[in-house]
Order: structure tokens, then sequence, then C-alpha cells
């Protein structure tokens, strides 16, 4: 598994993982579904991740996570096939205050909403019952397997 991440921080960030993290949750996200990919992980405030979200999804609020594909790279015949997999952006100030209004360490908000961004580069959603049920599933077994603890367990707890 090859990760090339470029880590951009557009925002004043405390307590920012060490990028050796954030390859690391991307790599456990890819296993066994692509060998190569080229990322961007863009870190930004509230202002930036509001105006992204307004541009590209129409909803006027800051949002935690991002993903912009880079393309239909498996339409393309295998030697014209890149690494490129997209961009990940990732709203610091929102991801430190979903981590403590859930009751998670910040790292293991951290790694769940790279690893759910880079399912999402990948083509998995969550817009239907079934699909997010998968969706959840995988991002579950990924990060348990990275030693975190479901994210969602705190939610059938009655937890947000």
């Amino acid at each position: 598994m090859r990760v090339d991440l470029t880590l951009q921080a557009a925002c004043e960030a405390e307590d920012l993982p060490a990028q050796v993290d954030f390859e690391r949750w991307v790599a456990a996200a890819l296993q066994g579904r692509r060998a190569r990919a080229e990322i961007t992980l863009r870190i930004v405030g509230e202002a930036e991740s509001r105006s992204l979200n307004r541009i590209w999804r129409g909803r006027d609020r800051a949002t935690n996570v991002l993903s912009f594909g880079a393309g239909p790279a498996e339409d393309l015949p295998p030697p014209l096939r890149g690494a490129a997999l997209g961009d990940l952006v990732l709203c610091a100030p929102l991801v430190r205050r979903e981590a403590r209004e859930q009751g998670k360490e910040p790292a293991a908000h951290w790694a769940h909403l790279v690893v759910h961004g880079t399912l999402h580069l990948l083509g998995y959603d969550h817009a239907e019952p079934e699909s997010a049920e998968a969706m959840e599933a995988l991002e579950t077994g990924i990060l348990v397997r990275l030693g975190f603890a479901d994210p969602y367990r705190l939610r059938s707890a009655g937890m947000p």
C-alpha cells in the first residue's frame, strides 16, 4: 500500500494528528481496495468549510469533512489510470467540538472522519439506508482494526 498524502494546514489548529497518523488512517481505508493513492488533505477553519459546503453541496454551514474525487479513473484503461484519488477537507474546529460533544478522544474522531472521507473518495455512499449501513459497518471494521472503538456505538446508546 502506497499513500502519497499532501497535508495542508490552512488554519490555526491545535493538537492536529501527525502526518504519519493521517497516512495510516488513509491506508487502512484503502487496504484491499486500492494499491496506491495520492490524496490532498486540507485542514480548514469554519469559514472555508462553510464556503466549500455552500458552493459544492448547497448547504450554508460548516461541515466536518468534504470529499472531492479526482474523477472516474476506473473508466480508463490501466496504463492511463493515475494514482490521484482526490481531496479531503476537514474542519478542525468542528472536529474538535464534535469529539468533545460525542465523548470521543480527538484522535478517534479525526481517524473516523479521515476513513469516512477516504471511503467516499472510493465511491462509497450513505444516501440510502442500505448503503449507510454497509458504509458504517466498513468504517467500524477499519477503525476497530486501527485500535479505535466503534464510532457509532455512542449513537446507539442515545448519543447524537
